[in-house]
């Protein structure tokens, strides 16, 4: 039987390098006029003996994260954004989309992740993906069964109110009936 590989941490000379020269590479970098060959020529120059392949993986690692702080960086501004301009607003909603949304890009990316995953692991995530969906629905059907009753109240005492106005009374019902119809709408 195959020995089956185990991820490691990746690492290239580049990161090796003394901090000030490293420092100095991700600078080029971030110059696009500068080509991977042309930092494998300095990094020589220098006493380091490394290819502009190496060079080119470096940048693209870099790149990657860079770009996931700056995705970072922009979402938490626009939660701050939120909650400065609604400060008595629920952010539990927010909060569930910020990670949903780093959980569908890690979902995304973890092909080999599942391929590796015991059939046991795999079984427990779908059950439990299954249980979350039967209890937002259970929440949905509890919340659409109290509307009704309140809205039945609602509308038994305040037909009480005005039952001798039967034009006011059908207004009032229709009223209800378009707010109730709102408040149930999915978002």
């Amino acid at each position: 039987m195959a020995k089956k590989r185990t991820r490691t941490r990746v690492s290239s000379k580049i990161d090796e390098l003394p901090e000030a020269l490293r420092v100095k590479v991700d600078v080029m970098l971030a110059d696009t006029s500068n080509t991977y060959e042309y930092i494998s020529q300095y990094l020589k120059q220098e006493g380091y003996e490394i290819s502009k392949s190496s060079v080119g993986r470096y940048a693209m690692r870099s790149n990657t994260a860079t770009q996931r702080l700056l995705e970072a960086q922009v979402q938490t501004e626009q939660l701050i954004r939120v909650v400065k301009d609604n400060p008595d607003a629920d952010y539990t909603e927010a909060a569930i989309m910020l990670t949903m949304n780093g959980l569908v890009n890690k979902v995304a990316t973890a092909e080999e992740e599942f391929q590796e995953m015991p059939l046991d692991k795999a079984g427990r995530l779908i059950a439990s993906l299954s249980r979350t969906k039967v209890y937002k629905d259970r929440v949905r059907q509890d919340m659409k069964k109290k509307a009704d009753i309140a809205f039945k109240e609602m509308e038994t005492e305040m037909m009480k109110v005005i039952k001798n106005d039967p034009q006011s009374a059908e207004q009032l019902k229709d009223i209800l009936t378009r707010a109730k119809e709102r408040m149930m709408e999915d978002d």
